[in-house]
């Protein structure tokens, strides 16, 4: 006998000790402050959104150009460009505020573990953001232009650090960049990580075969889109797999299945990124479409597809 159709699943997911009213987040640095996209699509619509990375002081990012398109792809080199955490809390977290139902993540970055500290301090003392999204794979001046991601000593200090002083959930941003991606998974729970995010983009470069200059400004930039995307979806079942702590998956996300494939693989949740360049109102499609593949499918708890792949 067939059995019943499921109508209403339950969409909701516990992430670190935060219900997301769905699994599907709107990724940093692909969706302003979140605010610019409230007359775009419904953001009581989506699980949440990361706010572009957040620094101490205002960066302005690279020359141009710093974003090309790539064959399922794209290769950017943005630079972090952000008014910085003291403009964001005068000029962006009031509008946040008003939106209530959407919880709001807000990604933090350094060249330092100070800096990053001094970020995280500022905004734990006011409210309108749930969680923090720590940037493991920004440039660390203090250790010779290493970047946090790819050191497992380096990432053990800026988790500690930033965990002792963080008075909100704890998300750290993993690099792809690395031999063992399970390592890094580990260093970052060991050292405090309430939840990981994971894959950022892969360095990469592109050249004009006529000029025979690079094709970014930066020379190399970062891969993202679906080009990425069985990479990361390896990268998150090996993390999901060393861990006790909720994974977040990214990396090529364009519908509903493409969600399911992370959530199978061991994420928790997933974020959309390179979609909403595309099209800006991909993250509310994608969250929608999720639910539908959950009726259509018979699933009556989005959450259940969690580390749900079958290895028999």
């Amino acid at each position: 006998m067939k059995p019943p159709e499921t109508s209403t699943p339950d969409m909701a997911v516990n992430l670190a000790g935060v219900r997301l009213r769905n699994p599907v987040i709107a990724a940093s640095g692909t969706f302003g402050y979140g605010v610019e996209f409230a007359d775009i699509l419904g953001l009581d619509r989506i699980g949440a959104f990361v706010t572009k990375g957040l620094s101490r002081t205002p960066m302005e990012g690279n020359r141009a150009p710093r974003i090309i398109e790539t064959a399922s792809g794209m290769i950017n080199a943005i630079g972090l460009q952000n008014v910085g955490v003291q403009a964001f809390v005068q000029e962006k977290l009031p509008a946040i505020r008003a939106l209530r139902n959407t919880v709001c993540i807000a990604n933090v970055f350094g060249f330092s573990v100070e800096d990053c500290i001094a970020v995280i301090r500022v905004l734990n003392e006011v409210d309108g953001t749930a969680m923090y999204e720590l940037n493991a794979s920004c440039p660390n001046t203090k250790h010779g232009g290493m970047v946090f991601g790819t050191d497992p000593e380096a990432l053990a200090e800026l988790v500690s650090r930033c965990r002792a002083v963080s008075t909100r959930p704890l998300i750290v941003k993993l690099s792809p960049n690395v031999t063992s991606i399970a390592l890094m998974a580990r260093v970052a729970q060991e050292c405090g990580a309430d939840a990981i995010s994971l894959v950022n983009t892969f360095v990469s470069l592109a050249i004009d075969v006529k000029t025979r200059r690079p094709r970014i400004a930066n020379v190399t930039g970062g891969l993202s889109g679906p080009a990425i995307k069985p990479i990361a979806v390896r990268m998150v079942w090996e993390a999901a797999r060393a861990v006790r702590i909720p994974v977040i998956g990214m990396g090529g996300i364009l519908n509903a299945e493409d969600a399911v494939e992370f959530m199978l693989a061991g994420a928790t949740a997933v974020e959309v990124g390179t979609a909403s360049y595309a099209d800006p109102r991909a993250v509310e499609k994608i969250a929608t479409g999720l639910k539908k593949w959950c009726v259509a499918s018979q699933v009556a708890r989005a959450a259940d597809l969690t580390g749900g792949m079958r290895l028999d």
